[in-house]
């Protein structure tokens, strides 16, 4: 009997969480104020990281900028400089977790605590496989203050390639997956812990017209067009703002995700194939790269 009574009392607070997923859908969320809050953002260099960097620096948010490249990180604290705002750039390997630690110590010396904490650090090949798991290590890094405060913001950029393995991709799709898999699984560590205002975004856009996949193509893509950089950092600071869990764009991937869950494999290949998705990397030259 207390089986049944647990199953039904499970199924009423999920119908619940359900309507009421709808009805924050149908109203406008009122965004959250971000002044004063401290922002690193990894990849912060060019393309979305850059344009998220400075929205956020918009906000009233101080800026703990992260990136391999020095001349790209210290042009995007200059901009948010000029534009009035508070900005720290670090010349950091993300993928080494001494190089992590060494920077995440400079800058609780530096800056202060980090509250909200944007992984958008990535690469893609488009010939090898490499697992790429960045995210792991400035979760370590910053996680426990957040945690012992109760106060902060894990925002993860990862991709519609997260649920989709595709050719040449390998490495990409990887990384994304671990992010993934990493993101939900903190996520929930977080909440065993009691530290129930920190909170999380998972990102999953599909090609950004930022130059890292340039000639990337596939067929019939007026159905499945790419995504303005501006568009998608605005969409990604709204997200943040009204605590959004999980962002797909455009929103065509909230139905796209679907029938991959409900189709059987051979007929999500057939999409696949309309699209013409395996040779998508055929012509693939990426960022400041020649074939």
């Amino acid at each position: 009997m207390k089986i049944v009574i647990d199953v039904l009392w499970m199924t009423i607070k999920v119908l619940t969480l359900l309507v009421w997923s709808w009805i924050k859908w149908l109203l406008p969320s009122r965004p959250k104020s971000l002044d004063g809050e401290t922002v690193l953002m990894t990849g912060a260099g060019s393309g979305i990281g850059r344009l998220m960097a400075v929205r956020f620096a918009l906000k009233g948010c101080n800026l703990v900028l992260w990136d391999i490249n020095q001349k790209g990180n210290e042009e995007t604290a200059k901009m948010i400089k000029e534009a009035g705002g508070n900005a720290h750039a670090y010349t950091v390997d993300v993928s080494k977790m001494a190089a992590v630690s060494q920077a995440a110590a400079k800058v609780k010396q530096d800056v202060g605590e980090v509250s909200i904490l944007v992984n958008n650090a990535g690469i893609v090949t488009g010939r090898t496989l490499l697992d790429l798991t960045e995210q792991e290590w400035t979760l370590k890094a910053f996680l426990p203050d957040m945690i012992k405060c109760n106060h902060g913001h894990v925002v993860t950029i990862a991709s519609i390639m997260a649920y989709v393995g595709l050719p040449k991709m390998a490495d990409y799709c990887a990384s994304k997956a671990a992010a993934k898999g990493i993101h939900e699984s903190v996520e929930r560590e977080v909440l065993v812990a009691g530290a129930d205002k920190v909170k999380f975004t998972i990102v999953n856009p599909y090609l950004i017209h930022t130059g890292m996949f340039s000639g990337v193509a596939i067929n019939h893509d007026i159905l499945l067009q790419g995504l303005a950089p501006e568009y998608v950092a605005d969409r990604i600071l709204h997200a943040v703002q009204t605590n959004q869990q999980a962002l797909f764009m455009p929103r065509t991937m909230y139905l796209l995700i679907n029938l991959k869950s409900w189709l059987p494999d051979n007929s999500f290949i057939v999409i696949e194939k309309f699209f013409n998705v395996w040779k998508s990397m055929d012509k693939f030259i990426g960022r400041n790269k020649t074939k």
